[in-house]
């Protein structure tokens, strides 16, 4: 068996070309290379079972065209279609990413951060918990690359994508109004670590039911941890006058909703209207087919990518841009109109 390890300089001499031309065709620079010397190199890199040493390559081009992304939480569809759309862009781009899941707590956010510049990945996009202003700013200060998605930190001056979210909310508060209901909440994870999007939308929606001389009932306005909501939905649907729809401040809240419609055989459409923010797959297959507020994962995804490898190219990052998205509202059936149900 021959364990001779394959050099450049075989595959140059069995092309027929330099290592030099070898090096240039390997890091894709095929200005100057004519079709047929880039075939040659390329049957001779299959011929030979020539694998480049990355490392090597890596240390020589100070570069690992990695990035890592860490997502606040896994479980969210939501964060799922980020980097989905994320690694798209970065494979057409020739990168390669690792996603990290830090589950919203700081202290493993600070834990993968380190791990991927002990990796030294290129740059990284992350779904910021907001508690580790100080580790942000200390890259900063080294200028290493970074952009936040779905939230911003007012103290760091990162570049963040995000979604309008209080259009969201007020698309959402806009469709209920039109449809005819008066009664309606919004439940949202909690607020505890100033997560921007769940502040936000709890912003819009209070702002929209005012702009429509709607009723802002704080008894229906809960933002809890996820373990907690449906024991502040059964509290909300004990008052002498329950809402009569309900806003779900992403896909997670949307999913304990319809666990508790379900489980106290609450009929959503004639017992209760729903409006979840992020369009989660089941939503049109659900029955009824659900109302959503969709954000644009593809857009964000890429957008965030773009801005972080332009970081990394050497171009010097915008002062603290927020780059916000539109959100499309979806209408379906969870939400048809004054129903004549048990509320």
């Amino acid at each position: 068996m021959n364990t001779k390890k394959i050099t450049i300089a075989d595959v140059a001499e069995e092309a027929k070309v330099s290592k030099s031309t070898v090096s240039q065709y390997l890091n894709q620079r095929f200005e100057y290379m004519g079709e047929q010397t880039k075939e040659r190199i390329a049957q001779a890199i299959k011929d030979l079972g020539y694998r480049p040493n990355i490392v090597a390559r890596s240390l020589k081009q100070k570069t690992t065209t990695t990035i890592g992304v860490i997502v606040a939480n896994i479980s969210h569809e939501f964060s799922t279609q980020i980097v989905q759309s994320i690694e798209k862009y970065c494979n057409e781009s020739n990168y390669h990413i690792i996603v990290c899941n830090a589950e919203d707590h700081p202290e493993k956010e600070q834990k993968y951060i380190e791990m991927l510049r002990a990796k030294q990945v290129d740059g990284i996009i992350v779904f910021p918990t907001s508690n580790n202003k100080e580790l942000y700013q200390s890259l900063n200060l080294e200028d290493y690359p970074m952009v936040f998605i779905d939230r911003y930190v007012p103290e760091v001056k990162v570049s963040s994508i995000m979604l309008d979210n209080k259009k969201a909310s007020q698309l959402a508060v806009e469709e209920f109004h039109r449809l005819g209901y008066e009664r309606i909440g919004i439940i949202t994870n909690s607020t505890k670590n100033n997560v921007t999007p769940r502040v936000e939308r709890i912003e819009g929606f209070v702002q929209a039911l005012e702009s429509k001389n709607l009723e802002v009932n704080e008894s229906y306005i809960k933002s809890v941890s996820l373990h907690e909501i449906s024991k502040e939905l059964v509290q909300m649907f004990s008052l002498e006058q329950p809402p009569e729809a309900l806003l779900a401040g992403n896909d997670l809240a949307l999913i304990e909703i319809l666990q508790f419609t379900k489980k106290h055989q609450l009929q959503i459409q004639s017992d209760l209207a729903v409006i979840g923010i992020d369009d989660v797959s089941f939503a049109s297959i659900y029955n009824p087919e659900l109302t959503t507020i969709a954000q644009p994962t593809d857009e964000m995804g890429k957008k965030a990518a773009e801005l972080l490898i332009s970081q990394i190219q050497g171009e010097k990052p915008p002062f603290q841009q927020i780059y916000r998205f539109s959100p499309t509202l979806l209408s379906r059936s969870s939400c048809t109109g004054i129903k004549g149900g048990i509320l």
